[in-house]
């Protein structure tokens, strides 16, 4: 199997390169090897190419910055997305797609299934379920998106290590607790792209984080408690929760925004606890 990953440095697209199975043909490509904004560079890339497969995890995620920079959040997670689909579908080729929790608004009270009503609260949220909408228009029988949230890994920037950073140097920090949501390992997302990367039957839009729950605080504290049992930080950080209006952002966030995985669960792809997954990646910092 030919496959084409965009956003190939980011931390999805690094586990997929990472955990690639074995006889799968990669080409990774960074934002610097190809823009996916470029609608012309795009379809003659891919026209060479001729992958059989394209994972899109290519993304402007600078959720506050997005608010100030539209047109370039617009570019990369709306016509980027629909440059790939496009090109797709003139290769026939198959396009899985990353998309984020941030295209709801956190007003429900249970998970949100993958066909609930969407209404994003940021410009990044905004941008994300344009880029959706116009890979299932497109690519409709030969395309999944894949909803996903507070993704982290041993690398890159992420909350897992800026928390590790800051607790070692301070020994202290202070947390949102008002925020609900599920942390998702780049290995749980890279693991399940690959197993439906083998399966032409399943198209559509699913949901795939690690399994529980848990708030940005919670997250925090099984950081410190896993790094202290790891010997990567001292057993004395001290973790405060606070409400999100203490820490106030530009962009706005859902306060819920847990996902419903039991659609991808019904097709025979299991998820561990979010706790699990933390402790394996938090394994992989010392090697890092």
């Amino acid at each position: 199997m030919k496959v084409l990953i965009t956003g190939a440095h980011g931390q999805v697209g690094r586990a997929l390169t990472n955990r690639a199975p074995a006889g799968a043909e990669l080409t990774t490509l960074a934002h610097q090897d190809l823009d996916i904004g470029d609608e012309r560079a795009v379809g003659s890339f891919v026209e060479k190419l001729t992958p059989d497969l394209i994972i899109n995890a290519a993304a402007y995620t600078a959720v506050e910055k997005a608010e100030s920079d539209v047109d370039t959040a617009t570019r990369v997670n709306v016509a980027g997305s629909r440059n790939l689909a496009q090109a797709a579908s003139k290769s026939n080729a198959r396009l899985i797609h990353l998309s984020t929790d941030f295209v709801f608004d956190g007003e429900s009270s249970t998970p949100y299934l993958p066909d609930a009503p969407t209404n994003p609260l940021n410009v990044y949220g905004l941008t994300k379920l344009g880029g959706e909408r116009t890979v299932l228009q497109t690519l409709p029988k030969r395309s999944v998106v894949l909803r996903t949230a507070w993704v982290y890994a041993a690398v890159g920037s992420n909350f897992l290590l800026t928390m590790l950073r800051v607790m070692k140097a301070n020994g202290a920090v202070k947390v949102v607790a008002d925020q609900i949501g599920t942390p998702t390992s780049a290995n749980t997302l890279a693991d399940v792209i690959w197993k439906i990367a083998g399966r032409d039957e399943i198209t559509g839009v699913y949901h795939c984080t690690d399994a529980g729950v848990a708030s940005w605080y919670d997250f925090a504290v099984a950081i410190a408690e896993e790094g202290a049992a790891l010997g990567l930080l001292p057993n004395t950080v001290a973790v405060t929760p606070i409400a999100a209006n203490e820490f106030p952002t530009r962009a706005r966030r859902p306060g819920f925004s847990v996902l419903d995985k039991q659609s991808l669960v019904a097709l025979g792809i299991e998820l561990v606890h979010w706790r699990k997954a933390l402790r394996e990646v938090m394994k992989e910092i010392p090697r890092a």
